[in-house]
């Protein structure tokens, strides 16, 4: 096939090679994106565990994404299960989760 997004036989949209489903991270909206491609900027930047953790400000940086937009997509990311948050001297720090490693290396394989 020529094209990177069809539609195989269960009626699941594939972008990529990343089924995109109903119910789950993979689900097509406009925000899935930014999502992923946050998801792999923390995968990418080493932010895979609390002692590797960053602050909005250094994600920011490194995505060059807003703070309000960065908060609603990490906030996604946590209630996925992908990412985790803390407080540390009164600045909440983020990293990635074992899931959340897992589902960037499943992009890639």
């Amino acid at each position: 096939m020529g094209s990177s997004c069809y539609e195989d036989c269960r009626g699941l949209q594939k972008v990529g090679g990343i089924e995109l489903g109903e119910n789950s991270f993979r689900s097509y909206n406009a925000e899935q994106p930014n999502q992923l491609r946050l998801l792999v900027m923390l995968h990418n930047i080493g932010a895979t565990e609390s002692s590797k953790s960053l602050t909005i400000q250094q994600i920011s940086e490194w995505t060059r994404m807003e703070a309000p937009e960065l908060q609603t997509h990490l906030q996604k990311l946590i209630e996925l299960g992908y990412a985790q948050s803390f407080r540390s001297e009164e600045t909440d720090k983020y990293y990635l989760t074992i899931d959340g490693i897992r589902k960037v290396l499943s992009l890639y394989s």
